[in-house]
């Protein structure tokens, strides 16, 4: 049985695996075609393909774009961008710089609360990946401050509470043109995230749809299939291509594993070819 995944995420933002043992994992877990899906860049798809080329396995360059959409963060997948376009690649190093911006402000709060970790820490932590919050828990962990990734972020770093900033985003508007542009394919990234009920989802999706997204996360891992059953029927209403992935971090999220996500996750191997389909399309007009 082949699997697909369209969402994972490496040591290039922040998972806990390199390209090369994401590749690994997914051949391990009979995954035939993957996308790397990294927060803001897309610098591990280069090493992702390498490693996959040994075992057959197609890597769909992609990217994970952090964005607002009426004011709440809002993320956009892309599939199939051209990662070698050097605007795209201008608009993903403004996103990464505003993550090197917020985390000193972010320490900073923490020093105002007892908790004396350094800024060098989190990029150590961070590696050569896109430097984000979870290298923030990571330290806290580290050094004893709390004893999970979990509690990290309830304790200090998610929105309300004690050492939250909030990032310079672009709308997800903008960050759709951006994957536009370079010939990708937008998709809304775990729309559970955006809105609370479908009627509420479907407002934003029509919204979106005249800035070109083209595709919803119906399969994923947190999704119960009541909630798959309902995206997958929102797809097909406003025509925007299903798409599918675990969200695969490794360590911080360990429940969640390639594939299969927490184990009921189902991505139908079908999804790929009317996203190749539209990547097509998209590229033709951008030539």
């Amino acid at each position: 049985m082949n699997r697909i995944d369209l969402h994972l995420h490496s040591t290039y933002s922040d998972g806990s695996y390199s390209p090369t043992d994401v590749v690994e994992l997914a051949h391990q877990a009979q995954v035939s075609t993957l996308c790397l899906t990294d927060h803001d860049t897309t610098d591990g798809i280069a090493e992702a393909s390498q490693a996959a080329s040994s075992y057959g396995i197609e890597v769909i360059p992609g990217v994970e774009v952090s964005s607002l959409y009426r004011d709440k963060e809002t993320h956009i997948l892309g599939y199939f961008v051209n990662h070698e376009d050097a605007q795209f690649q201008q608009h993903l190093t403004w996103l990464r710089n505003s993550r090197h911006e917020r985390i000193p402000r972010i320490i900073d709060k923490l020093h105002h609360v007892g908790v004396d970790i350094s800024y060098e820490d989190v990029k150590a932590a961070a590696g050569h990946g896109s430097i984000g919050r979870p290298h923030v828990a990571q330290v806290l962990v580290q050094q004893r401050y709390v004893p999970t990734i979990e509690q990290a972020f309830s304790r200090f770093l998610k929105e309300g509470s004690t050492a939250y900033v909030a990032r310079q985003l672009p709308d997800a508007k903008e960050a759709i043109r951006w994957i536009r542009e370079s010939g990708g394919v937008a998709s809304l990234a775990h729309p559970g995230w955006v809105r609370q009920s479908l009627s509420e989802l479907e407002i934003a999706c029509r919204e979106l749809q005249t800035c070109g997204l083209q595709g919803l996360e119906v399969f994923y891992s947190s999704h119960t299939s009541r909630q798959t059953s309902e995206y997958l029927g929102l797809a097909h209403r406003l025509n925007l291509t299903a798409t599918g992935g675990s969200d695969f971090h490794g360590s911080t999220r360990p429940d969640i594993v390639i594939g299969v996500g927490r184990g009921n996750l189902n991505i139908p191997e079908k999804i790929v070819e009317p996203l190749r389909q539209c990547a097509k399309e998209n590229r033709k007009t951008v030539q």
